[in-house]
């Protein structure tokens, strides 16, 4: 199907580029002590908020296909809502009715799983054990444990990853502790053989994302799959010592564990004959193990030799290049993005973020998809992030992306570009208020620097963030207690169009609902396209009459 533009008849944009900056973690929260977007000096940012053309947008929950508005909002389905124009159902809802329905133990992929563990292999479930729901969600894993149960599995083993981001920094017994109650109960009930064999911290263990670091992939699959690591009796056990051992010690930076029996062997490494089950949904930190798992040429790290095993991801993490070959729930199918608009077009665009973002202003941005729509209209830039925890280098490459943006709007070549601030969220989710204002500070500096630019070009900017984070840094309970929050907020995030050359041409739209996936069509008609039908309406309508 080809797709087509109409232009608007009233406005056809700008003579400079149009820049669509998202502020990633920067929400709208309570103006007190909690919120280190409030307590930050941000200059740019209150100028900003007092123009005419400045709304909210929600970015959580329902607004961005996700189950119910107690479901934060991530980077993942922030990028695809804002790139895709309109709202698809996202990986915790695809689960859940996968589920729900039992189509997930009707296909050809569970038909294998079910094969090997008939044949006396292990099932093993390796993945984010919480209810943060962004990455997994423990009843989806129960679900499938009691299916293996049902089944008369014999043998299950968890490979459990403690979560301490999306859910509170010390939370982790919260969830252990009912796991392996349960894990015993059905193996005395049912004469099965169901436990947990090892863990880590999903920020030291398994879970890297963007080809960061793969060492710590490869501390999960030592203790994984090799069975090498820190011996405990239990995984309660080990998180309770690395607790002892450091207080300050958080759930998300706890080094990886092996539990063992009574004779100090480990009691679930990955063996031929073997059936693995990654049950995180979300695809950014699920890539690299998957590929430990089923490249046969596989050079990152010394595997060992690899066991003939049949592993399968909970979806399908990256549809392009098919990692993994097998999975249990079809990702959503989002066509029609904004990216393939423009290149239909003919319009060349620009997108730059450093390593942690750079997957969500490409891959994320245009639907799931690697690589560009077309290389010859596309320009994409990754700065390489740092390999340090966030806190202690809050401004992250906040300057690095700003110049190579600034370069890239004045070079001349690009209509559109787009480019991704990591600092509010990621140094929001260590938790250190500290950091946090350091990181909303720079980011609001920085914005300052493309706003001069863009006023010298005569273009037109857009600032927004895909969801909040730094703008709740903690709670505090009715006795006065303070907890550390580490997760994304449910908070609104800021919406404003900077044009320097505005002139009444058009006006925020009266809508019932603002969200994330309104502002494809905001930018299409900024560049001085109609939007396209199946997209959802604008945040702005031409005034009438001019």
């Amino acid at each position: 199907m080809s797709l087509h533009l109409n232009k608007l008849k009233t406005f056809s944009g700008r003579k400079g580029p149009l820049l669509l900056i998202i502020m990633d973690g920067i929400g709208l929260g309570k103006a007190d002590e909690t919120n280190a977007v409030f307590r930050a000096d941000t200059p740019n940012l209150d100028e900003l908020f007092k123009s005419k053309l400045y709304t909210q947008l929600k970015a959580h929950g329902t607004a961005v296909g996700l189950p119910s508005d107690d479901d934060m909002g991530n980077s993942e389905v922030g990028h695809n809502a804002m790139g895709a124009g309109r709202i698809f159902d996202q990986g915790a809802r695809l689960v859940n009715a996968a589920l729900q329905t039992g189509r997930i133990f009707q296909t050809d992929v569970w038909d294998s799983i079910a094969r090997r563990a008939q044949n006396g292999g292990t099932v093993h479930f390796i993945g984010l054990l919480s209810d943060g729901n962004v990455h997994s969600h423990i009843d989806q894993l129960y679900i499938l444990i009691d299916r293996c149960a049902e089944l008369g599995f014999k043998k299950v083993r968890l490979h459990t990853l403690l979560d301490g981001r999306d859910v509170g920094e010390k939370t982790a017994l919260d969830y252990l502790g009912p796991t392996e109650e349960k894990l015993k109960k059905i193996s005395a009930e049912k004469g099965l053989d169901y436990t947990i064999a090892s863990g880590g911290g999903r920020m030291t263990t398994t879970m890297d994302r963007y080809n960061s670091d793969w060492d710590i992939v490869k501390r999960g699959w030592e203790a994984h799959v090799l069975g090498k690591g820190r011996a405990f009796p239990s995984a309660s056990d080990a998180v309770r010592t690395f607790y002892a051992q450091d207080p300050k010690a958080t759930d998300q930076y706890l080094p990886a564990f092996v539990v063992t029996d009574g004779a100090g062997q480990p009691v679930g490494k990955i063996q031929d004959g073997d059936a693995v089950i990654l049950f995180n949904f979300r695809g950014d930190r699920a890539i690299e193990i998957s590929r430990a798992f089923s490249e046969k040429d596989f050079s990152e790290f010394d595997r060992g030799p690899l066991p003939d095993v049949f592993y399968a991801g909970m979806m399908e993490y990256d549809g392009d290049v098919h990692i993994p070959p097998h999975f249990l729930v079809q990702p959503p199918a989002i066509d029609r993005v904004i990216g393939e608009y423009l290149c239909a077009e003919k319009v060349k665009t620009f997108a730059v973020s450093e390593t942690q973002k750079y997957g969500h202003v490409t891959y994320f941005w245009n639907g799931n998809r690697s690589g560009r729509i077309d290389e010859s209209l596309e320009k994409y830039v990754e700065i390489p992030s740092d390999r340090i925890e966030f806190d202690r280098a809050p401004k992250m490459k906040a300057e690095e992306i700003t110049n190579m943006v600034i370069d890239l709007l004045q070079s001349g070549d690009y209509r559109f570009g787009r480019t991704n601030y990591p600092n509010g969220d990621m140094v929001g989710h260590t938790g250190v208020m500290e950091a946090a204002i350091v990181a909303v500070e720079t980011v609001d500096r920085c914005v300052g620097k493309l706003l001069a630019v863009i006023r010298e070009l005569e273009g037109v900017a857009v600032i927004t963030a895909d969801h909040g984070n730094a703008d709740q840094m903690f709670t505090i309970d009715k006795k006065g207690v303070k907890s550390v929050k580490t997760a994304h907020s449910l908070n609104p995030v800021p919406f404003v169009i900077y044009d320097p050359l505005y002139a009444g041409e058009y006006r925020m739209a009266d809508l019932d609902k603002r969200g994330l996936s309104n502002i494809a069509a905001t930018l299409l008609n900024l560049l001085g396209y109609e939007k396209p039908e199946e997209y959802d309406p604008s945040l702005i309508e031409m005034t009438p009459d001019r």
